[in-house]
């Protein structure tokens, strides 16, 4: 009975499939998958007969009810029942393998639908086209195509009361759909809106696809570890392939907002706490989701989310308060943004929070003046979820009303889920708002639509053939286990790294030694269930599994019965403990901010006790924020940060681990040496009393009493299995002026025994100005591969832009005066010289 299984379950309103994976190391283990809603299913408890299995477990939107299986097999088939919390009991009768695609039968189906072309036209052709059937629509028909409704009655966040999306459509009051999982759902309701709504207006069918459709990647917070940008293009190249293939054709990504507070869940999703590489990550972003065009079928709208300051939540609280100076807006969270409409971008979503008293989704300073007229973004502006509504929440507007008049006069074109754009044909009665208003917004819409060809072939990217092709395929397999190695950031190495040869007997402990939850949130993909654990990795290693001792010792947050003796029974046998820590999924995220950046107790009992055996440990860490190791830095032989890797983690980190891979990926965010540190960031202010070494002693000086202000690994960090070495930094003048450049360089050496890629950096301080810049900005790097004993110089090329800011005097401007560059191999161990920038 081990192995994949499937079943097909019909439901009055849906055909459900189901897959089974039956594992053994020791204990059985069962993974259940549901399709066309991929809702995780986690089983907590198996039981194994002789050729049965019967098991409990947990769904999340019913914690306090059980999933409850019984399973019988035989060589080919199996029978059995399943309880699914909310969706009922079902008999079971199914076969071995993974089954047949849900979409098959739609392959012949959609055919006829399909055009497979698109008029060429000019983008005049389109303008004219568009004001062409603007004149075609009602007032009530253009407030449809700026209202979102869902796929159906499941909701992402709180209750929306709403119309059936399919009266919704047919009624031309919808002019885009969230959360259809199914393409034979996008059918459905595409085939509603061409054939039944007044103008026959196709749809937008929109999703998240944060970081793989249903290849998942590693998440973005990892990703940006790999400084490499090209990788993280491919990655969002090829989830958009996927997205597109099951009808997505408007994604709600990528989040480009930065922060620097790990507390915060959703730092997962974004780049890290630099402006700079934030921008470099957000421009490959879109280049990967829209490509060259988006009239190619196989690319996705891409969506900048949040416009703007989201990161900055308070004490790092989702939906919190956010109090920033415009310097701050400006210098810190616009960059990625900039960046990434150069780049082209098809829409941008507000942010939850409230800029200077006010909602972002009512802000006219920022959604009209900054964002469209000095930025020139004429895409799409969406709402978030439910951010039009919240604006009476805020405390901003008397009722859904008043809201949606701040809205569409900042302007808003799509509200996302909610209703409170219902209420416009009043506020143009009452003249609080005018038709022209809303023809603007249509026209961003509908112009769009055109973009993307679903004017001329609605079904065009509803193709179930190409689902079958290249989902979940090897070679996007591979690009993910390739993605995923670059990612690893390898913190503490004192030699037990990479594993020997003969590596003796390997003590494999903790809730992740053998756990599939190492996808992260924001994923929805189908093949959960077919993650690569990091047993499973090491196993395809060659480890034989005789030598591979496993013990889980804990749950995630809690204790199990006799896991830590188990445990300890399994360290005082092997040669090496691979101690795998950290978070469930559902710990990072939206709506998943933390107080503390301590592992959860049940672990670091765990860890206590596992340590205390007195064997070489490597702790490899899956998360989704930086975490406060302090009390492990000094006593684990090595530590392996692995974030949430995706379908092929286990591959990954086996890889780094025996030494097929050296690691090469850098932190993106600085870790705390303690939570009460937070925010820690490299690139803070120096203040009028900095620490220094000659001072640490006084008193009045600004640092804490109880422990350093430096985390305890910086930005940029990020350690190899060989050795680099930095020649003298030199430039090649000491002055600059403006329109000209200088050039930065210095030799790198690989004085290790084994090829490794290193990542220099550069980074540069304004000494003085008409404001105070921070202590240290990065502005260039480079990744160089060096083979053992080889040298390079590495040059970097500077002018005024790299020497810019923002600042209420002067705006965006590089001020002459004295700047300090600074390379190395992170934000810390850097050499510094200097130069001037003179007048002309």
């Amino acid at each position: 009975m081990i192995g994949l299984w499937h079943a097909f379950v019909e439901t009055p309103r849906l055909k459900l499939k189901l897959q089974f994976k039956v594992s053994k190391k020791g204990d059985y283990t069962l993974d259940i998958a549901m399709e066309p809603i991929p809702l995780p299913i986690r089983m907590e408890t198996v039981e194994a007969g002789e050729d049965s299995l019967r098991g409990t477990g947990h769904a999340f939107w019913k914690p306090d009810e059980k999933v409850k299986v019984e399973l019988a097999f035989k060589e080919s088939t199996f029978t059995g029942t399943l309880y699914i919390p909310m969706f009922g009991s079902f008999a079971l009768q199914g076969g071995k393998g993974r089954g047949p695609f849900l979409s098959e039968a739609l392959v012949e189906t959609v055919k006829p639908y399909r055009k497979g072309k698109m008029a060429e036209r000019t983008d005049e052709e389109i303008a004219a086209a568009v004001e062409q059937l603007l004149g075609k629509l009602s007032l009530e028909e253009k407030i449809g195509q700026m209202c979102q409704c869902m796929a159906s009655n499941f909701s992402f966040g709180g209750t929306v009361t709403s119309d059936p999306p399919e009266k919704l459509i047919a009624e031309g009051r919808a002019g885009s759909v969230l959360g259809a999982f199914d393409v034979n759902r996008v059918f459905e309701l595409q085939k509603i809106a061409v054939e039944q709504s007044p103008h026959k207006i196709p749809l937008f069918f929109n999703g998240d696809i944060i970081h793989g459709a249903q290849t998942i990647f590693p998440v973005p917070l990892a990703w940006s570890c790999s400084w490499d940008t090209e990788a993280i293009r491919e990655a969002c190249a090829i989830s958009a392939k996927e997205a597109s293939a099951s009808g997505i054709m408007y994604n709600h990504g990528p989040m480009i907002d930065i922060s620097r507070d790990p507390r915060w869940g959703r730092v997962v999703e974004g780049a890290g706490e630099d402006p700079y590489l934030g921008s470099l990550i957000a421009k490959a972003q879109v280049e990967g989701y829209q490509g060259s065009s988006l009239q190619n079928e196989e690319t996705i709208i891409a969506c900048l989310k949040h416009f703007i300051g989201y990161g900055a939540s308070e004490g790092g609280r989702d939906y919190n308060t956010a109090d920033f100076s415009e310097g701050t807006l400006r210098n810190l969270y616009l960059p990625p943004f900039r960046a990434g409409i150069a780049a082209g971008a098809g829409s941008v979503m507000n942010a939850f929070n409230i800029y200077q008293g006010v909602p972002v989704a009512a802000s006219s300073y920022l959604l009209k003046e900054l964002l469209r007229d000095e930025l020139g973004f004429d895409g799409i502006l969406i709402s978030d979820y439910g951010a039009v509504d919240e604006i009476v929440e805020h405390g901003y507007a008397k009722d859904a009303k008043e809201a949606a008049k701040h809205a569409v006069n900042a302007t808003m074109d799509i509200e996302m889920v909610t209703r409170s754009f219902d209420y416009i044909p009043e506020l143009i009665r009452e003249g609080k708002l005018s038709e022209p208003q809303l023809d603007e917004a249509v026209r961003r819409i509908l112009t769009l639509k055109y973009k993307t060809g679903l004017m001329d072939d609605p079904f065009r990217y509803i193709r179930p053939e190409q689902e079958m092709a290249i989902h979940f395929s090897e070679a996007h397999l591979r690009a993910s286990r390739e993605l995923a190695r670059k990612s690893i950031v390898l913190l503490k190495n004192d030699g037990v790294l990479p594993l020997a040869g003969e590596t003796g007997k390997v003590a494999l402990i903790g809730p992740f030694a053998d756990s599939k939850d190492l996808l992260g949130p924001w994923q929805f993909s189908r093949y959960g269930h077919e993650t690569v654990t990091l047993y499973e990795g090491l196993r395809d290693k060659g480890i034989p599994e005789k030598n591979l001792l496993y013990a889980a010792g804990s749950g995630v947050s809690a204790s199990l019965e006799g896991g830590i003796e188990a445990a300890v029974e399994q360290a005082g046998q092997a040669d090496l403990v691979i101690l795998a820590l950290g978070e469930s999924s559902d710990m990072s995220g939206e709506a998943a901010s933390r107080m503390s950046l301590e592992l959860p107790e049940a672990q670091l009992r765990l860890a206590e006790a596992v340590i205390g055996a007195g064997k070489p440990v490597v702790l490899v860490l899956t998360n989704g924020r930086p975490l406060v190791l302090t009390g492990f830095e000094g006593r684990v032989n090595a530590i392996l940060e692995t974030w949430y890797l995706g379908a092929q983690a286990g591959h990954a980190i086996a890889d780094v681990l025996a030494g097929d891979y050296n690691p090469a990926g850098r932190l993106t965010m600085s870790f705390p040496v303690h939570t009460g540190q937070v925010p820690v960031y490299y690139n803070h202010f120096r203040t009028g009393r900095p620490l220094t070494e000659a001072n640490a002693a006084e008193k009045f000086i600004s640092k804490y009493l109880d422990g350093p202000n430096e985390p305890l690994y910086p930005f940029g960090f990020g350690l190899s299995y060989t050795r680099f070495e930095y020649g003298e930094v030199t430039l090649d003048r000491k002055e600059m002026k403006p329109g000209e450049s200088l050039r930065a360089s210095v030799t790198v050496t690989n004085a290790g025994s084994r090829a490794g890629e290193e990542t220099v950096q550069l980074y540069i301080q304004d000494v003085y100005g008409s404001a105070v810049r921070p202590v240290k900005e990065l502005k260039r790097f480079a990744k160089v591969m060096l083979e053992a004993g080889e040298s390079l110089e590495i040059a970097f090329e500077i002018d005024c832009s790299d020497l810019s800011f923002w600042s209420p005097v002067h705006g965006y401007k590089a001020e002459s005066g004295d700047f300090s560059i600074m390379v190395g191999p992170n934000s810390r161990d850097v050499q510094t010289v200097q130069m001037e920038l003179i007048e002309s």
